[in-house]
């Protein structure tokens, strides 16, 4: 019977063992995460007085497998958007949000530009003026997040307006884009 309950409780110990090890490699595995694959650089925020602006800045996948961002979030911000410019039905550019987030390739990276694809604060909280830096935390279809910081500059650009009401606006001149000296790269 001594023997019995000894092999009883080693099978109960390696058995504990067998998990504890599943859930650190779980956790592991876990923790190679999407947001995780994910370095941001360059990244920055137009400087507005109130409404809405954008975030831009580069986005690289250093994985094997492609990322998906579908939300982000900023305490600068009453709601955040992911933001594409596209063709409206009567030819101009209309600027909406991106059905479904976006995909970074794996080994890839996706560029947030004024004009193309960018990070929308719909309601900012309190103007947020050039010299600042604004918090933004980016969620991946993994449920992982990655935060960053993105320094606020002054942008004229193609003057597109952010405005709710506001729905054919110009391609901007990429030759206008400002100089993207190193941002914080808190995100990298």
């Amino acid at each position: 019977m001594r023997n019995l309950f000894t092999r009883t409780a080693r099978t109960v110990a390696a058995a504990a063992l067998c998990v504890t090890v599943l859930a650190a490699c779980g956790g592991n595995d876990d923790s190679a995460t999407q947001a995780e694959s994910v370095t941001v650089s360059d990244q920055w925020v137009k400087a507005a007085d109130s409404g809405m602006t954008a975030a831009f800045g580069q986005l690289a996948n250093t994985g094997n497998s492609e990322v998906h961002l579908v939300s982000v979030s900023s305490p600068a911000s009453g709601f955040m958007e992911i933001h594409e410019m596209a063709t409206s039905d009567t030819g101009g550019m209309v600027m909406r949000e991106k059905d479904g987030g976006l995909v970074i390739p794996a080994k890839g990276s996706h560029s947030l530009d004024p004009g193309g694809d960018h990070l929308m604060f719909m309601d900012i909280t309190a103007p947020v003026t050039a010299g600042q830096t604004v918090d933004i935390t980016l969620t991946f279809d993994d449920g992982s997040t990655k935060d960053i910081e993105a320094q606020v500059r002054d942008f004229s650009g193609n003057e597109e307006n952010y405005d709710p009401g506001t729905t054919d606006m110009p391609m901007p001149d990429h030759d206008m884009m400002p100089s993207t000296p190193s941002a914080p790269n808190a995100g990298a």
